[in-house]
């Protein structure tokens, strides 16, 4: 019942939340499309909302009762406790209690996000001021995405989040992502994957998602990274496995890595002879 009413009350709400990219006074999460997100948005919607619903509720009532009870007016002479041993016991423990339920989900989602299966498709992500480049090391693609000026959008391309090169992967695969930096810090970072991790320059970290259903997924740099942090969005999208392979043929001719290669070459030997 809760959750049919969460439901309606969620689509009726301005910007709703079931949408692959951030809307206008959206309140809540983008709709999931992984396991790991459907994972965090349970442990959010029904274990972190009631326990802190219910101790609020539960704290304003003490205080609540507190003053009406123990007013100066009804109590002309004041009292003279200095403990109470089995309420202290009490205070301890429940929140201890309270502490290890949420723990035990809680580890089971942190545990799935940092266990990556095998891989079906591995894509290395480089965070630049202020762009990304991605490489798919199996495939030898190699390529940069660049955010697109508001002047140069096409109808129905969201502002702030439209790249001249999207990231292109297969619906019901294991992707892992290699995420690093060359220069500050950033950070990759998909909410309807549940997928954030910090992009650090010399150091490489992993994560991995895998979509359940196709469409187009936004996602931004979400690490502060100098004046142009906003304009570092990220564009995945999530096809179909023949839909798939046929961008796999046309990027390796565009975003081959060996015609890149060659071109550093080259620019190697005119700054020498220069």
């Amino acid at each position: 019942m809760f959750k049919k009413i969460s439901y309606i009350f969620l689509t009726l709400m301005p910007g709703s939340v079931l949408a692959n990219q951030p809307r206008d006074w959206q309140l809540g999460f983008q709709k999931a499309a992984s396991q790991g997100m459907e994972d965090i948005v349970w442990f959010h919607d029904y274990m972190l909302l009631p326990i802190i619903t219910a101790i609020t509720v539960f704290v304003l009532f003490l205080l609540l009762y507190t003053c009406v009870r123990y007013r100066a007016s009804r109590n002309k002479v004041a009292s003279t406790t200095s403990h109470n041993t089995l309420v202290e016991v009490l205070w301890t423990l429940i929140p201890c209690l309270i502490l290890i339920v949420m723990a035990v989900p809680s580890f089971k989602v942190l545990y799935s996000q940092d266990t990556i299966p095998k891989a079906d498709v591995t894509i290395k992500a480089v965070g630049y001021q202020w762009y990304w480049g991605y490489e798919y090391p199996d495939e030898n693609i190699i390529f940069d995405s660049y955010m697109v000026d508001e002047k140069d959008l096409k109808e129905n391309q969201p502002r702030l989040l439209t790249v001249d090169n999207e990231i292109f992967v297969p619906v019901n695969k294991v992707i892992k992502v290699m995420i690093t930096a060359n220069d500050v810090l950033h950070a990759w970072a998909l909410p309807s994957f549940g997928v954030k991790r910090d992009a650090i320059p010399g150091r490489i970290n992993e994560t991995w998602f895998k979509a359940d259903r196709t469409g187009t997924f936004y996602g931004q740099c979400s690490e502060l990274c100098g004046i142009k942090h906003a304009f570092m969005p990220i564009t995945v999208n999530v096809v179909s496995e023949n839909e798939y392979n046929q961008w796999l043929e046309e990027a390796k001719v565009k975003f081959a890595k060996e015609d890149l290669d060659t071109n550093i070459k080259i620019a190697k030997q005119i700054k020498e002879i220069k």
